[in-house]
């Protein structure tokens, strides 16, 4: 499986950017695709994910700002970031994770940056 992600860059306090991320590959109809993001010196954290039936899971720091959507039939994902905050600022990596032969396999994305300015 393979991971494609885009959409990020530079954006005023207060602004939006939007991710879009394109999965390849041995792709299980069931799965949560989602987003993470990671500073330097920090975990990476979850942002939001959403599984194949359209369940969505946020963090509480971006949950009411950003919006996690999914198109099963092109296997795609996207997280629509709003009224963009410093602290957002970060490398976002898509993920998806599925099971397979009785095991869950997560796979990653090479990551995008957002870099949001004050």
């Amino acid at each position: 499986v393979q991971l494609q992600a885009s959409g990020g860059g530079l954006v005023q306090t207060g602004g939006s950017l939007t991710l879009s991320c394109t999965a390849s590959g041995s792709i299980r109809s069931t799965n949560v695709m989602g987003w993470y993001r990671q500073t330097p010196g920090s975990q990476r954290e979850l942002v939001a994910t959403i599984g194949s039936s359209g369940s969505a899971d946020y963090a509480d720091s971006v949950r009411g700002r950003f919006a996690v959507s999914r198109d099963n039939a092109k296997n795609t994902v996207s997280l629509q970031m709003n009224s963009l905050k410093y602290e957002d600022t970060a490398v976002y990596y898509c993920n998806l994770n599925q099971r397979a032969w009785g095991i869950r396999h997560d796979y990653w994305g090479q990551g995008t940056q957002v870099t949001v300015s004050s």
